[in-house]
């Protein structure tokens, strides 16, 4: 069968795949770019904009039920329809995933193929019955949710974060297997809808990439909200029971069996790469099927690159869409940029929000580096108070050397937007003291209070220590 020749052939239309296609074609290049399932990727079909839809479903239902806190009366009998929230969420991500379709198939010299790819050589994809040949090829193939070794899975319908945004009827008791940023969002979600939930997590703390202060506070907004969290579940085991499914937990404390009528299994996501036949392009993945890939984000094949989830590099739809940023530049624009010195940062959406820039405290004490630290807690925080949504703090860490800004996390009200304005200053390591001699800032507001938090900075030991209390 005649290949079909192509300048780049692009494998996925995740969040890099797109925009890359784009800048193909403005560049005069013929581009395949292929699909097995839904453009858009993860964020658009499965991830950030239907579960930030449903998170903001489930708020309105906060507001409702909390209302008398901002002295409004609401009728008794107020409920949450299931069905009008996934319908909405439906429509916002139907109508990102069109943009999306019309989007590549408006790029001139761009052709969008539907179907699973597969490596034929390092050179030759085939979809179907098309075989397709290309200089350069860029995989962009994203992840799932990670089937982990939970005993019992074989023997019950178990959900993952895709499939519970389709459920016809609330859960009676949901459980949540996995106690960080995917599951998080979930049980504060149907929690807020009306289900009774349970949050087992296999370690001692939430979230456990956190500090403890920050797993700490988390807990206990969560509990706050009548959440169950069963931390140190060593072994859990799942068996079909005659009201729903058992979940069995090794705890220190609390019945060693939970009653569930659904169980989220939030464990963690892993590269869909196990069918694309890399090994007969010669590409090399690591013992988890992460795409091996440099600092320019090649594979050990020079002309071919991976992008997004699948290489490793990074787990957000943001850091996808930098790898897009920094290959793009290479091709065209004859940069040198890496990823090798990209900052870390990202949000976990439990309402309110946890958004944190670069290390935690208590890698930043285990580095040995000299640090000064600033806290606050959003009770001191004039828009916080204002809005009645006291929970959480501020902490920002600083070199004590080059007055750089180390790191930065904001648990609390429009947190995830008030920290950007940090990012730039980081980014170009310009010393903190800019932040605090800069412009005027708008009051009310969360960001105004960054600087106030950067003059109250105080010396941190360097030994590893535990993190510090939450400020009160």
């Amino acid at each position: 069968m005649e290949a079909t020749a192509f300048d780049a052939i692009i494998i996925g239309a995740g969040q890099a795949g797109p925009p890359l296609a784009e800048r193909m074609s403005q560049a005069g290049w013929r581009v395949a770019v292929i699909e097995r399932s839904r453009v858009g990727g993860t964020c658009v079909n499965t991830g950030c904009i239907p579960t930030k839809a449903m998170v903001a479903s489930a708020h309105a239902a906060w507001v409702v039920q909390q209302a008398q806190r901002w002295g409004v009366r609401v009728p008794a009998g107020a409920e949450v329809d299931l069905a009008a929230v996934l319908a909405r969420k439906d429509r916002i991500a139907g109508k990102s995933r069109q943009g999306v379709d019309l989007w590549l198939r408006g790029m001139r010299q761009v052709e969008l193929i539907m179907g699973h790819a597969q490596f034929e050589d390092d050179h030759t994809v085939r979809v179907g019955q098309r075989r397709l040949q290309a200089e350069r090829i860029f995989i962009n193939v994203g992840g799932r949710p990670a089937q982990p070794g939970v005993e019992g899975l074989e023997d019950v319908p178990w959900l993952t974060n895709a499939s519970i945004m389709q459920l016809d009827r609330l859960p009676r008791h949901l459980v949540v297997v996995g106690g960080s940023y995917i599951g998080l969002e979930f049980a504060q979600m149907f929690r807020r809808f009306g289900a009774e939930v349970t949050v087992v997590q296999r370690g001692q703390q939430l979230v456990p990439k956190e500090d403890a202060d920050v797993a700490q506070a988390l807990q206990q907004l969560l509990e706050g909200e009548g959440i169950g969290i069963r931390t140190g579940a060593e072994c859990v085991r799942l068996a079909p029971a005659r009201d729903g499914i058992a979940v069995d937990v090794n705890c220190s404390e609390g019945e060693p069996r939970l009653l569930g009528s659904h169980v989220l299994i939030a464990t963690g996501r892993q590269p869909n790469t196990h069918d694309l036949g890399l090994d007969r392009a010669g590409v090399v993945t690591d013992e988890r099927g992460y795409i091996r890939v440099n600092d320019q984000l090649q594979t050990n094949v020079p002309h071919i690159w991976a992008l997004g989830d699948c290489n490793g590099r990074g787990a957000f739809t943001h850091t996808a869409w930098n790898d897009f940023e920094v290959l793009a530049d290479n091709l065209f624009s004859g940069a040198s940029r890496s990823i090798k010195d990209r900052l870390v940062a990202y949000a976990l959406y439990t309402d309110p929000p946890l958004a944190r820039i670069g290390p935690s405290e208590q890698e930043v004490r285990k580095s040995g580096r000299p640090a000064l630290i600033g806290t606050r807690p959003m009770s001191r925080v004039g828009r916080a108070v204002e809005k009645g949504e006291e929970a959480g703090f501020i902490k920002l860490i600083v070199d004590a050397e080059t007055r750089a800004l180390v790191s930065a996390t904001l648990l609390g009200v429009d947190g995830d937007e008030a920290i950007q304005s940090l990012l730039d200053v980081m980014a170009s390591r310009r010393p903190y003291t800019e932040i605090v001699q800069g412009g005027v800032r708008i009051h009310p507001t969360v960001s105004e209070l960054l600087p106030t938090v950067l003059q109250s900075l105080k010396p941190m030991p360097a030994e590893a220590a535990k993190a510090s209390q939450s400020p009160t």
